[in-house]
Formats: C-alpha cells, structure tokens, sequence
C-alpha cells in the first residue's frame, strides 16, 4: 500500500499546538458539544462537559447517561463561547498544509508517525490504525477530511512508543460516525454532525459537532487533557447542573 509524502511540511502548525495546551479554548473542557442536538440513549457515561448552542436540547441523561468531571451547558453564553473555540480550532486545523495525501486509502492496518493527513474526501477506518509518537509524548497526529469520517464496526484507533490522545486531532467536513463497538481516540470536530454507534468510545478526546447533533448509545467518552470552565463576563447558570465535580487537566 501506497500513499503519497508531500514535501511541504506543517511544522508552525504543529509547533502552535504543541505550544498551547489548551489549543481548543473553553471546549477543552467538554466531552461532547453540539450545535443543535445531544441525544442518549443507553448507559453513556461521560468525562468533561456537555454543551449544546445554539439549540438547548439534551436528552437522556440521569437517567440513563451520566457524566463527571463537568456539568451541562444549553443554548446558554457558556456553549456559545465554547461553540466558538471549537470553530476558530477547526479553521486552524484545516489551515495546516499537509505532510501526506491519504484520499482513497483506508487508515486500517496502517501504522502512521506524527503528521497532517489529509483526504480530499471521506477518511474510512476498517480494523485497527496505530498511531507512532516514536517516543515523543508532545508527537501530534492531524486528521484532514473534505467530507465524512466512518469507522466500521469493531474498529479502533491504537497510540503507541509514547502517543498521547490528547494530541490528535480529527477535522471532519461534515459528519463522523463511529461504529458500533469502535475504540476511538482523539479529538473529533465536526462541521455538521457526530453520530456514536452503540457501544463505540473515544478515549482521551471530544466529540464536537460546530452545526448539527452528537447522538449517543451507550457510549463512553473520557476526554483527556480537561480544562476549567472560565466564569464568563456576564454570569450566565446552566440550565442543568448535574456532575459539578471540578474539571482537572489530565496529562
């Protein structure tokens, strides 16, 4: 299998991020953050906040989804604010010249070192992607797709040599979905939707959708590298509070 190395390499890009440890602003400390929707169904549980802006509706929580680590923001300043951040990541993101093409090569069965991989479509992960940080735990992994990222059922995403989740990132042009059992990692920003089949995860990341709904099925979500909320100028409650326990930045 082969795949094309582009000379021009994103390395200001790389090194910005690297730089900033809370490189999505204020949605680093949510888990899940949509535009107009979060739905649940089944026992998802959840590590950072849950937030929706500029719609204000999320369902299926206590009972049977639960979070910690957060609370929940709707349709208030808390979410628009992080509905910001993630869109000025998101056009980072996309700025950043790639380092590889991978259009039309599925990402199962490849071993990747740090980079930008870029699709001029849709990304598709079939069986396992390993991710080699080659020993450097700053090592950045930069996922680029035109249109849609899928992973198939029982799929997974695997950091090795010193790989940290934090430090992926997956810009997606319109919609991702993750299989049904999947095992994912990284931090998923979608332009439109993000749907988690039953039982698939994300570890060490963040599914947030800047336009449509994050639906949840018995998921688990532990987003790594958590932040504090900052108070904002104007104080603005949530409209539920459940899960208040303080956020911590986990590296």
């Amino acid at each position: 299998m082969r795949f094309m190395s582009l000379t021009c390499v994103a390395a200001f890009s790389l090194i910005s991020i690297q730089a900033n440890a809370a490189f999505l602003g204020s949605a680093q400390a949510f888990g899940v953050l949509a535009g107009s929707t979060v739905t649940n169904t089944g026992p998802t549980t959840i590590s950072g906040s849950v937030g929706v802006w500029p719609g204000t509706a999320i369902t299926g929580f206590y009972p049977p989804g639960t979070i910690t680590n957060g609370s929940f923001y709707a349709g208030n300043a808390v979410a628009q604010q992080a509905q910001a951040d993630s869109l000025t990541a998101f056009n980072a993101l996309a700025s950043m010249a790639p380092t590889t093409i991978l259009t039309g090569i599925n990402l199962g069965g490849l071993t990747l070192t740090p980079g930008v991989y870029f699709f001029a479509s849709s990304a598709f992960l079939t069986g396992t992607l390993t991710l080699d940080a080659q020993g450097d735990p700053d090592a950045l992994f930069v996922f680029q797709t035109v249109s849609t990222l899928i992973s198939a059922s029982n799929s997974s995403v695997l950091t090795i040599n010193g790989a940290d989740d934090c430090n992926v990132y997956w810009k997606v042009g319109s919609s991702a979905t993750l299989g049904t059992d999947s095992a994912f990692q990284g931090n998923i920003i979608a332009d439109a939707s993000i749907t988690m089949n039953t039982r698939a995860s994300l570890i060490g990341g963040r599914a947030l959708a800047l336009n449509g709904a994050v639906t949840l099925d018995s998921n688990i979500i532990e987003a790594g590298c958590l932040e504090t909320i900052p108070a904002p100028a104007t104080a603005t409650l949530a409209l539920l509070t459940f899960g208040t326990a303080g956020l911590r930045r986990r590296r």
